[in-house]
């Protein structure tokens, strides 16, 4: 295996790693949040789409793929799946 490829999915892994875990708790830290202080926790469950999105564009990025895909719908699935939580 040629040695870019190795460091693109090391990189990715990383990546995905320091990109998804403030996603998620962003994400299950905001439905708490919203009980108490509805535009709060509005605010917070934004901001784990937006990191969420940003995680898999930089994924997107690292592999030379261009950053308007499908996969970037991947980078909101910690928003999407608390959404029901919040409202």
């Amino acid at each position: 295996m040629n040695i870019e490829t190795v460091q693109r999915w090391v990189v990715t892994a990383v990546l995905f790693h320091v990109g998804t875990v403030p996603a998620v708790t962003l994400a299950v830290y905001s439905i708490g949040v919203a009980h108490k202080e509805f535009g709060r926790g509005v605010g917070l469950w934004f901001m784990s789409g937006v990191i969420g999105i940003a995680t898999a564009a930089g994924i997107l990025a690292i592999h030379r793929r261009s950053p308007l895909s499908f996969w970037l719908l991947l980078g909101t699935l910690p928003a999407v799946g608390t959404a029901f939580y919040i409202f």
